[in-house]
């Protein structure tokens, strides 16, 4: 296993490999951008995964020593969230943590039948958890998630980013009394 210092270089080389584009894209926000990053191309890699999961684990260990709360689980908005909140879980099952931390996912809307479920996975009412994000460019998914799991009972510890774009997500999502902490910015990804 790489160190962290490295394997947030390998991460970080593998992210402008296969996620990073340019060209003319219309982001989620609604927004022109000559720059698209689709980390769901590295955080779904088999090499991505296990990378992710090192480095959003340690930035989770780092976000709880800094804010000084311990969260129950990660999660965040299915899909982006997904990949990156299920590698941090598998890596604090294989780290020396003496209790791992396991993964929830946001639904973008409530399901219909069985238990009509927003949240699902390892969550319940009354839970401090993390929310976790692939990348955050205005803040709006990220916001959206941390709306529905309060919505739900939960409160939120803090969240977590693969990829801040610098483009105000941080600020609007810190307005709110959340602290984010990125793995990644814009400014560090692309040097």
């Amino acid at each position: 296993m790489p160190t962290l210092p490295e394997a947030t270089e390998l991460l970080r080389e593998l992210l402008l490999k296969k996620s990073v584009m340019r060209g003319d894209f219309t982001l989620a926000s609604g927004a022109k951008s000559d720059l698209y990053v689709d980390c769901r191309l590295t955080t779904l890699d088999a090499a991505g995964g296990c990378l992710v999961g090192q480095v959003m684990h340690a930035l989770l260990r780092k976000a709880e020593e800094e804010t000084g709360v311990k969260v129950a689980a990660v999660g965040g908005l299915t899909m982006g969230a997904d990949p990156v909140a299920l590698s941090a879980a598998m890596f604090s099952h294989l780290s020396d943590d003496s209790v791992p931390v396991p993964a929830y996912s946001v639904r973008k809307a409530a399901k219909d039948h069985g238990r009509k479920k927003l949240v699902e996975g390892n969550f319940k009412a009354g839970d401090v958890v993390a929310v976790v994000d692939d990348v955050i460019t205005t803040g709006g998914s990220t916001i959206k998630a941390i709306e529905q799991v309060e919505a739900e009972g939960g409160k939120i510890g803090f969240v977590l980013v693969l990829l801040d774009r610098e483009e105000g997500g941080k600020a609007n999502i810190e307005a709110r009394g959340v602290k984010v902490f990125s793995a990644f910015t814009r400014s560090s990804l692309l040097g």
